[in-house]
């Protein structure tokens, strides 16, 4: 006597619910981010992250939270992994735990960052 196992095909179905259950699944944690008065457009090594003025804005992205602690012309000053930075818009990328970050631009209503792992760190 030969016990055989039963194998049931795969229905179009369930291989739809499974494919869609793995795309959100990806497109979670290529985000890896919240935020609270900012939006956020991250991708595997690299965010770029706009604040709206005159609230507390502050997003986590890459594992580490980001926040604006205040803007006076073009200067900034950011939090980004607990460590404060000033930053001007054109200015090198100054490093902080692993991370690069630039001010890519200041407006009346926003300020934009981007952070991105350090190769290098």
């Amino acid at each position: 006597m030969t016990n055989r196992r039963g194998t049931f095909p795969s229905t179009p179905t369930r291989r739809a619910a499974g494919l869609l259950a793995g795309l959100a699944l990806g497109v979670a944690l290529l985000a890896g981010c919240s935020s609270e008065g900012a939006s956020t457009d991250c991708g595997l090594d690299a965010c770029t992250v706009t604040f709206d003025r005159g609230v507390e804005a502050s997003a986590t992205i890459l594992g580490v939270e980001a926040k604006l602690v205040g803007a006076q012309g073009d200067q900034v000053t950011v939090e980004v992994a607990g460590e404060q930075l000033s930053l001007t818009v054109g200015q090198q990328a100054t490093e902080v735990g692993g991370f690069a970050v630039t001010l890519d631009s200041v407006t009346d209503e926003q300020v934009k960052i981007r952070v991105s792992r350090n190769p290098n760190g």
